[in-house]
Order: C-alpha cells, then structure tokens, then sequence
C-alpha cells in the first residue's frame, strides 16, 4: 500500500488490519532511518497497543471514519499528550504535554495511530535539520517540516502533520517528492502548536498524493463547504511570472513549461495572470514580520538561554528585536492590503499555477530558498504542492498551485485534475545501498 487512501480501502474490505500498516511502517523505520535521521522518537509500543485497540473497534463494526488505524507522524511543535514537544531544542527535550493539541485531538478522535514525533527545523526556522533528502542523502530535505516529508516519502508514515509559516510545507513537500496543503489561514486551529509568526502559521498534512491531502484536511480543519468541482472538470489556470521565472533554476523554469504544454493537451486552459503591485514587495515585509513576531515570542527565553538558540533562528531573533514598531505595522498593512488585492487574480481562474521551488533540492547547509512558497503564508491563502513525475540530477520536482482564501474543496479538486492529467503518480526513493549518513 503505497498510500492514505489505498490503505484506508484495504481496512475498509477487511484486507488489512490497523496492526499490519502499523508494522509495516515499523519495517521501513527499520530500514530508512538510520540514512533519512526523519524522527525525534518512534512510539512503537504505543502505536502497537493503539493498532490492537483500534482492530477490536473495527470487528465489533465501529469506524471512526476514513483514518481509522492508519499510521501518521505529528512534527515536533505540535503538543501530544504525554509526549515531549521539543522543537529542536536541546532544553525542551523533556517537556512532556499535559494535553493534545486541537489538531492531535482531532486526528485522535478520528481514529490515526500516532507512530512518534517527527524532526523540525530549531523553533520551525531556517537552522538545517539532521535529516536528510531520501532521494539523496546529500541534498537538504527542506525545512521546516523535513522529519514529516522524508518520513511520508520513505513510507515510514502514510501522512504526516507540517506546519508552515514561509514554507515549511511545500518545500519539504516538494524537495522529498511528495505532496502538501498550507490551507486558508486559520482554517485549522494552532492551539497547542508551537508558534513562530502567529499571523502566518499554518498548520497542514504532507501525503503521498493530493487525495491523502483531502483525507487528512477534512479532519484537521474547522467546519467547511467541501463539495467542489468534479476532478475530471478541466480548469482554468492563471500562470504567474515575474518572480517565479525570474527566481526560477534555467532547469526548473524549462520543466514548468513542459507541465503547461501537458496540461493544456489534457483540456486544461492556461492564460497568463498579472500580479497585484504591490507582490514587489512581499519577500521583504514577509521577512520583516516572521523576524518580529517570532522575537516577541522568544525574547524572554532567549534572554535566558542564548546558548539553545541556533544562529539562523538567533538571526531572525535579532532582526525583529532591532525593527521599529511603525515598520511592523506598515508591513501588517501591507499584508492587509495585499490580501484583498489577491481576490481579483481569481476573478476569471480556478487556480494560479507555478512551480513549487525555485529548483530541486540544495545542499544540506541550508534549508532551501521559500521565496515560491512565503507569498502564499503572508496572504493566507490555499497552497497545494505535487510532484510532476520529473527529476533533476534525480531530485524530483514539483507543480505549486493557489487558490482563492477559504477555496480549498476548489484547489484540491483542479490539484487532483492536474496531478490524473500528469499522471503523477506516488513515488518512493530507492533505499541507499552504501553506509548510514
């Protein structure tokens, strides 16, 4: 079972129990982990005793739903009762939750095995991870959901929890070869998660395949609309350039002029979308808030405790201590206003596409650049990422499309038709043969 979906189907006709998924993800624990570093800690006896329990639940013909006893992993700022929420931290290492975060709860109540708790970037920041790239143990997996996207790739989980407040999602996402949602902001609940940027943090799945990103978003998200467009619809697709050709890799910009011509021959209409003005200058205030937001957050503690902050998160720390109140404010109005410009891009589209990262996957000393990504975080709108089936240097590469602020039914359904029309199909990275980084 290579996938959510596949796998809630297997439960459902009884040709799999809770236990076996359990084991099997256990198995590529076993095997991927000592190269890919993608967990904080691995709950093996929990996840087992949980598997049993949610068995017997099943045979006496309770089901909780469609994520009943499938295996995912939860990032490590995101509270689990009894389970430390560390964030990279060398002095939170031992910093027990007294109970679940909303979207634990929720994934909980639904009936998900919780297999262990997932590497993050130091406080969901730019600081690189331990873990590493499983499609290249030399490349970055991205950040700040690296443990969760290498994790979902290796098939050591068949979903997992990420949280995004530049590009925490899609670029790890993309990077590793799987797919990711940031939804509308404040669609799911951040009580009990730890924050960065309160006014940009997101929390959302990484998956396999755009219907795992459904599953598990229909669960985490506050009540919505979720009928949409059928799949099989051709959208319409607003293509955006400027900075996304400009930022773009020569290699990655040729590749997403090879996914236009595909899906255009599938049915889909492709016309080019003018970004508001104002998006000139959304890296930079987009900087600016995350800097103050996290320092007001942090400040106190790293007062305290200078030595447990890493250089790139102490960095931003420094940043947004140093900013004027006025230039924060100006930037939260900027943000106001840039937000509601956006509504007019979708007057005439389904979805504005582009591509998820300015390239494949860097080096491991950094965490790769978000600028595709740190858009969508600021305005809070819907970002979906996929891959496309194509590689690089044998890195994979990813199609990124937004949608309309509370349009994800809309966005995961054109993502859903685009991901058939590309035949994009769930990819796994082949287990190194040499020794464990």
């Amino acid at each position: 079972m290579q996938t959510l979906h596949e796998a809630a189907a297997a439960i459902r006709q009884r040709q799999a129990t809770p236990l076996d998924l359990v084991e099997m993800c256990l198995k590529n624990i076993d095997a991927w982990e000592p190269h890919v570093h993608a967990w904080v800690f691995v709950d093996r006896d929990g996840a087992r005793a949980e598997a049993k329990r949610l068995g017997e639940e099943l045979q006496r013909g309770h089901c909780r739903g469609p994520l009943h006893g499938l295996p995912i992993a939860i990032k490590d700022i995101f509270d689990v009762f009894d389970w430390p929420t560390a964030a990279g931290s060398t002095l939170w290492a031992s910093s027990v939750a007294r109970e679940d975060s909303e979207v634990v709860k929720r994934l909980r109540q639904a009936g998900a095995i919780f297999l262990g708790k997932t590497v993050t970037t130091q406080y969901a920041s730019f600081d690189p991870p331990v873990t590493r790239n499983p499609w290249n143990p030399k490349r970055t997996p991205g950040g700040s959901s690296s443990g969760s996207a290498a994790a979902v790739a290796t098939l050591m989980c068949l979903g997992a929890m990420g949280s995004q407040t530049g590009g925490s999602i899609t670029r790890p996402a993309s990077y590793c070869g799987v797919a990711g949602v940031k939804p509308s902001y404040g669609l799911v609940p951040l009580h009990g998660i730890l924050p960065l940027a309160p006014s940009m943090d997101h929390p959302g799945p990484i998956g396999r395949c755009v219907r795992d990103l459904v599953l598990m978003l229909q669960i985490i998200a506050d009540p919505m609309d979720w009928t949409a467009p059928t799949a099989s619809a051709p959208p319409l697709l607003g293509r955006v350039r400027g900075m996304f050709d400009d930022r773009a890799e020569p290699g990655a910009r040729a590749a997403m002029n090879e996914v236009h011509a595909r899906l255009i021959q599938a049915g889909a209409t492709v016309k080019e979308i003018s970004l508001p003005a104002r998006f000139a200058e959304v890296t930079a205030r987009h900087r600016t808030i995350m800097a103050v937001e996290a320092a007001a957050f942090h400040e106190p503690r790293l007062a305290r405790h200078p030595d447990d902050y890493l250089p790139k998160i102490r960095s931003l720390l420094a940043e947004g201590l140093a900013t004027p109140a006025p230039e924060y404010l100006r930037c939260r109005e900027h943000q106001q206003q840039l937000s509601a410009d956006m509504a007019a891009c979708f007057a005439e589209v389904d979805a504005l596409i582009m591509p998820a990262t300015t390239g494949p996957a860097p080096d491991p000393t950094t965490t790769g650049d978000p600028a595709f990504n740190s858009p969508w975080s600021y305005t809070g709108l819907p970002a979906a990422s996929f891959p496309t089936g194509q590689f690089i240097d044998g890195l994979p590469l990813a199609l990124q499309l937004v949608g309309a602020r509370g349009a994800e039914a809309e966005l995961l359904a054109v993502s859903a038709w685009c991901e058939t029309a590309l035949q994009a199909k769930p990819m796994t990275p082949h287990l190194p043969q040499s020794s464990p980084a």
